[in-house]
């Protein structure tokens, strides 16, 4: 019944409007006399069906005037809805028009006076029903992929929709549909459907004009799209979230804009103008706050330039910038520890934060990334003695990682797509991609880096390197062309003029290595000091060098002496070393590992990459393809492996690899060695070209002690954790090592950038397998009873086993002059009789293999060390006992070490008297080195423990750390004993540090007395130690590190504050002409790896950003109310001005805060910090006079400065993008955050911190996110992206609520689309 009411209803509409049409009567009157028919029957106006009526009436068979006025008229009084008309005359009208160009004409009016009022649209009462009919009529879900039934999404498309439609039909008009891709209109195909009688109309003159005039009618509505407030945003959402539909209409548009005559032709709009609305550069969502502090917030956050950060001191204004670089370049040069992540990697990523927070060009990114590391250099260009990284590590750091970050960078930007297809969406705001423009910037900056003269002073061992790169540029510059053999021994002083060198000359070298420049770098003004006009002739006529190599001289000892002293150039001299090494002679390995181990890999900055993966694949060496043997095919490559086992153990060596992320690799080589060579009974010796002859334990050890450097194995396994994070300290575990190592396998056939193809090479180099502990098994019997030692006191061992004969041999061995005639020492312990055990032939030197020797070292050294406790060995033969051991096999120190770690951590053994009788005395210097312990924390305001506490009672140490300190002064400073206390020194300061005050400065009296010449170095790490024991000393360290970066108390260090003032110029005597207070930073670096606190070091540095953010507004405020006096007229500017310089310095802090929690405990504290200690702090009370007493401008900072503060450590261990294997820890993360700030918005949470504070953290916090981690906002639940731009417009700040909308996705999008129209904004 109610279809056929319907029925009628239409019929009597269709009825009506024919006869009115026909009488040819008013249309308003027409109209008016519908809407009250309309009405009378119940039907909801305006509607959609009368809008199908209608249209249906005028296509085709009622084309004229008047029906057209009746549809007007309908339109105006609201009988029917605008948008949905505008879709039923799209598929019908625009395929005809070519045919009927007057209801083209009018089409287009409609467009011009209707689709731009979309406020209307959805106030009205039927918009979700409208948008569905246009939905149904056009099939927008269908065409654009987005299967979603939200209205404001169909708005977009349907905005989107008409500019296309619009486009396709321009380009169809004008003959240029057929130069696209699809040779046709997806949108506006001509079907010309027409009767016979229009034939004639088609071709006047009248009619022709009529179609050139829709043209560029239509044009101009599309400028006015693109152009309108509100349309050109909605335009903005398609743009970001129908990326392919984009890419074909710029295609088009770029079409029209180069061909069109029509548009040339246009009084509204010119083709450049149109191509500008459409370009990356145009910002649609600006971020433009109504808040003119938040203004100011936007504006100090952006400033990138380095007009002014050069200098080793230079103030706050800039810091801030690039801080967190210098404070991670310092930190990795601390040799306790070395990493299992690229340096290159972490920098690199490093650089992409910095860039994307602080919105730098690429030119002041590497212009900061250069000075960074020259600040590196420059800070230690004397540096203290002692088993540390020296100036080698730091110059690699400079000319060969920085140089292969900025490659990385390069062929990231290179390589990345021009298409917007494939360009990730949240890349707007961003400096526009413009291929090469990248490369460009890295020669500008290097040609600006030549005027920091005072950071290029290249240091003493250097000085010869940076004149030949100089000397090579000036022969070039003149037109001399010479070999390299030339610049191998060439000397200043037979250059005719000065041609001497500086750091920007050996950085341009290491450019032009990896292709980064090219040799034109020679020209830029002032890189050359002029020319000369023949080349100098004191050359040998005969030098052996790298160049004859390279021609076929054979290896004789004087080309091996040459090829060692001096770094090879180019890969291909590497590559024929690696070939000899590969496939020579027994000899010829040798000679070929030694050229390895020289200056090529300490100094061939420029190759150094390929030498450290030569190496580490030279330790995994082939099985040859005749090898027939039941052992390893790795005792045929002995001597070989031995030379190179040695030539890499030093500290700078390890931390090289450790920089360019071949730990896990070398451990991956390291581990078959320590199987094959500790399996081995040493009964067979090898004799080195040196004369010296080796045995499976010497190889052993070696190999072992340097595996052992790989991860802190005498630390206990727990330590550092926070959260559901593995444990800082503890990652760099066997385990974790190996996992690396295999992840860098896999994925070798899906990577695409350089460093992991890099890796993925020198993995699948040494096994194309994974490689896990259990494939060692002797390996990991060991590991598994050096935890159990740790974790629990010695047990297990039992009268008259295997293991028991071992002991007491070892025993009989290490005291065989006190032993004889009486009870062996193990029976202090076991009770057992003495036994010679398996080493009874032999009793000095058991023929065992080394496992089995480490296997029962714990229970040798609990035996000695125990029987000294009873008296019944004296000091000095424990100690000498303890030697005989770790000489007999060196590997076993690592043992002795993990033994005496973990019974020093149980406490259980009595303090012993260091009176110099029974055991060494500190007393000759304990006092000068108290002293020097002061001067070096004199920077800091920490007090310094009295030394001498007990009044004059000698000093004590806990037995086991007495015996060790004893042990290790045994030792002989020479190289031989080096690589063994490399390992020992680390772990005698870690027992030292975790032993009561002052154990760590008796330690080190003890060996200044030993070693003088280590007498900073050892001094220093005893003034570390007084952070350990004492929390107030930690937080007034930290407040030093605050204090000197804001230049807020004048130092001996620096007065001007930034980072000259936090890291000063480096450590040691040869400054003040004595030893000198260190930079507070510097100190914290060194010592916060052993605090094992670290949430409270967050909450700490949380505390002291505020406190220091209340510093800088009360000196602000002071400062402005003196000038007031001076600056009445400009009053408004200056305090514009006062707040741009206070948030200049709160990012500074903010900075500094974020890179010290996240240097302290990584990825784990920082979640801790977003997760659990932040909503903490906001929800506790806060309150200060201060505060209230300052018109809230110290609450306002404080929000800014922990918005800026909380971005930054995310976006330090989750990075800006999702490439980090990090950042897939981050949704689950921020999404607990972000619900806490919209629960907090929402009124469900009640916050105990001023409301200003609070206002400013979030609208910052969204800020920030929004315009530099906007990948960041795409990860958050869409509801929770909801309410907070509803809680930001509660704020008046519709345009961030905007803003976080629009690049919240497809989620977002229909949100998005209807605030732009509601607030017109």
């Amino acid at each position: 019944m109610a279809v056929s009411v319907h029925t009628s209803i239409w019929d009597n509409i269709l009825e009506h409007t024919n006869v009115a049409q026909e009488k040819g009567s008013d249309p308003l009157l027409w109209a008016v006399q519908l809407s009250s028919s309309l009405s009378s029957a119940g039907v909801s106006l305006p509607s959609v069906e009368v809008a199908n009526l209608l249209v249906s009436h005028i296509c085709w068979g009622n084309n004229v005037p008047i029906a057209w006025k009746f549809l007007e008229k309908a339109l105006m009084i609201k009988i029917v809805p605008p948008m949905p008309v505008l879709a039923l005359l799209s598929t019908r009208v625009i395929p005809s028009r070519h045919s009927r160009p007057t209801a083209y004409r009018l089409y287009l009016e409609l467009i011009k006076r209707h689709a731009f009022t979309l406020k209307s649209l959805i106030d009205g009462p039927n918009y979700q029903k409208d948008m569905k009919f246009i939905d149904s009529v056009l099939h927008l879900s269908l065409a654009f992929g987005l299967q979603a039934s939200e209205p404001g999404i169909l708005v977009v498309e349907f905005i989107f929709s008409m500019v296309l439609m619009l486009l396709d039909a321009s380009l169809d008009d004008e003959g240029l549909i057929e130069l696209t891709p699809e040779k046709k209109s997806k949108w506006a195909n001509d079907m010309e459907i027409d009767s016979h009688d229009d034939y004639d109309e088609k071709r006047t003159d009248l009619h022709e004009r009529l179609q050139k005039i829709n043209t560029v009618m239509a044009i101009d509505l599309i400028g006015q799209f693109l152009q309108n407030k509100a349309t050109s945003k909605i335009l903005y959402l398609a743009r970001r979230n129908m990326p392919t539909h984009w890419v074909v209409f710029l295609q088009r548009i770029q079409l029209l804009g180069a061909n069109s005559s029509a548009l040339r032709n246009s009084k509204v709009i010119t083709p450049e103008a149109l191509l500008h609305l459409t370009s990356d550069t145009r910002i649609v969502l600006s971020r433009k706050c109504k808040s003119s502090s938040l203004q100011k917030f936007h504006a100090v956050m952006a400033f990138g330039s380095l007009a002014s950060s050069a200098g080793l001191c230079h103030g706050a204004s800039r810091s801030a910038l690039w801080l967190p670089l210098d404070l991670v370049l310092e930190d990795a040069m601390d040799g306790s520890l070395v990493s299992a992540t690229s340096a290159i990697e972490t920098i690199t990523g490093l650089i992409k934060v910095l860039q994307a927070i602080n919105g730098t060009t690429w030119h002041d990114t590497f212009l900061g990334l250069w000075i960074a590391a020259l600040r590196l250099v420059q800070r230690e260009r004397d540096p203290i003695e002692g088993p540390m990284p020296r100036l080698d590590t730091r110059l690699c750091l400079l000319l060969s990682i920085t140089t292969l970050v900025v490659a990385d960078l390069i062929e990231e930007e290179e390589s990345a797509p021009n298409d917007e297809t494939e360009r990730h969406p949240t890349n707007h705001w961003k400096e526009k991609h413009v291929p090469g423009k990248c490369r460009k910037d890295l020669v500008s900056s290097l040609q600006m880096l030549g005027d920091y003269e005072g950071l290029l002073t290249p240091p003493q061992s250097v000085i010869s390197a940076a004149n030949q790169a100089a000397a090579k540029a000036m022969m070039l510059v003149s037109g001399i062309n010479v070999g390299s053999a030339y610049f191998e021994f060439i000397s200043m002083k037979d250059m005719p003029i000065n041609c001497s060198g500086n750091m920007r000359h050996l950085i341009v070298e290491a450019c032009i290595a990896r292709n980064l420049l090219d040799t034109s770098a020679y020209f830029w003004p002032g890189y050359v000091n002029g020319r000369i006009n023949q080349i100098p002739h004191s050359i040998p006529p005969q030098v052996l060098g790298w160049s004859s190599f390279m021609k076929g001289a054979p290896l004789s000892p004087v080309m091996i002496n040459a090829l060692v002293s001096t770094p090879a150039s180019s890969l291909a001299e590497l590559e024929k070393v690696f070939e000899i090494a590969v496939r020579g002679s027994d000899d010829e390995k040798i000679s070929a590992a030694t050229i390895l181990c020289g200056a090529s890999l300490i100094r061939g900055w420029n190759i150094q990459e390929h030498i450290v993966h030569f190496i580490t694949r030279l330790l995994s060496p082939p099985v040859p393809a005749d090898y027939s043997g039941s052992d390893s095919h790795l005792i045929a490559y002995a001597p070989m492996l031995n030379i190179l086992l040695v030539g890499i153990a030093s500290v700078d060596c390890v931390q090289i690899f450790s920089l360019h992320g071949l730990v896990p690799h070398l451990a991956g080589s390291l581990m078959p060695i320590c199987e094959v060579f500790g399996s081995c009974v040493p009964n067979v010796s090898w004799t080195l070209t040196t004369g010296e002859e080796i045995n499976a334990h010497a190889i052993f050890s070696n190999a072992f002690t340097l595996l052992l450097k790989l991860w802190r194995f005498n630390h206990p396994p727990l330590e550092h954790g926070v959260g559901d994070v593995p444990p800082v300290g503890s990652q760099l575990t066997p385990e974790y090592l190996l996992l690396v190592r295999n992840s860098h396998l896999v994925s070798s056939g899906t990577i695409h950038n350089r460093n992991k193809t890099r890796f993925s090479g020198v993995a699948s180099s040494s096994s194309e397998q994974p490689i896990f502990l259990d494939s060692f098994p002797k390996l990991k019997v060991w590991y598994r009873q050096h935890q159990a030692c740790i974790a629990s006191t010695l047990s297990g061992l039992v009268h008259g086993t295997p293991v028991h004969q071992i002991v007491d041999g070892l025993l009989n061995m290490m005291f065989r002059k006190i032993n004889r005639g009486s009870q062996s020492l193990s029976s202090v312990t076991s009770g057992s009789s003495s036994s010679s055990g398996p080493g009874s032939d032999d009793p000095l030197r058991p023929k065992l293999p080394a496992w089995d020797i480490l296997e029962v070292v714990p229970f040798v050294v609990d035996a000695a060390l125990t029987a000294c406790a009873h008296g019944r060995l004296s000091p000095r033969e424990l100690a000498t006992g303890l030697k005989d051991l770790a000489d007999f096999l060196p590997a076993s120190l690592a043992t002795i070490i993990s033994y005496f770690s973990a019974e020093v951590t149980r406490g259980v053994w009595n303090p012993v008297f260091m009176n110099g009788t029974d055991w060494p005395s500190p007393a000759a210097n304990l006092s000068n080195v108290e002293e020097q312990i002061r001067k070096i924390l004199a920077a800091t305001g920490v007090d310094v423990p009295s030394l001498a506490a007990g009044g004059n009672s000698p000093a004590t140490l806990p037995l086991p750390l007495a015996a060790f300190a004893s042990l290790t002064i045994t030792y002989k400073i020479d190289r031989a004993s080096q690589r063994f206390l490399n390992l020992a020194g680390p772990a005698l300061e870690a027992l030292a540090a975790d032993c009561p005050w002052p154990c760590m400065p008796i330690v080190a009296s003890l060996w200044t007395q030993k070693a003088k010449r280590w007498s900073d170095f050892l001094v220093f790490s005893a003034s570390r130690t007084v952070f350990l024991h004492n929390s107030d000393a930690v937080v007034q360290l930290l407040k030093s590190c605050f204090t000197a970066t804001l230049g807020l108390k004048t130092t001996p260090i620096s007065s001007n504050g930034g980072v000259g003032a936090l890291l000063g110029h480096g450590f040691g005597s040869h400054f003040c002409g004595g030893i000198s207070p260190v930079a507070p930073g510097i100190l914290y670096l060194r010592a916060y790896r052993s605090i094992r606190d670290v949430v409270f070091m967050a909450e700490e540095i949380v505390s002291l950003l505020m406190h220091f953010v209340r510093e800088i507004a009360s000196s602000q405020l002071s400062g402005e109310r003196s000038e007031k006096l001076k600056k009445a007229k400009n009053e408004m500017k200056y305090g514009q001005i006062s707040l741009g310089a206070a948030l200049a310095r709160v990012k500074l802090i903010a900075s500094l805060a974020a890179s010290l929690v996240w240097l302290s405990g990584g990825l784990g504290l920082v979640q801790s910090l977003i997760k659990e200690t932040l909503p903490s702090w906001f929800i506790s009370v806060h309150r200060s006079e201060q505060e209230e007493g300052s018109g809230g401008m110290v609450a306002m900072l404080g929000g800014y400065a922990l918005a800026y503060f909380t971005v930054l450590c995310g976006a330090f261990v989750w990075g800006v993008d999702s490439s980090s294997s990090a950042s897939k820890r981050r949704p689950k993360i921020l999404g607990s955050h972000m619900e806490f700030l919209a629960s907090a918005l929402d009124g469900n949470i009640s916050l105990g911190c001023d409301c200003a504070t609070w206002r400013a953290y979030v609208s910052g916090f969204v800020s920030l996110m929004v315009g530099c981690t906007p990948t960041w906002v795409l990860e958050v639940d869409v509801n929770v992206l909801k309410r907070l731009s509803k809680g930001l417009r509660q704020w008046n700040e519709e345009e961030l609520a905007l803003a976080l909308l629009g690049i919240g996705g497809v989620g977002t999008m229909a949100a998005a689309a209807e605030l732009i129209i509601e607030t017109e904004i």
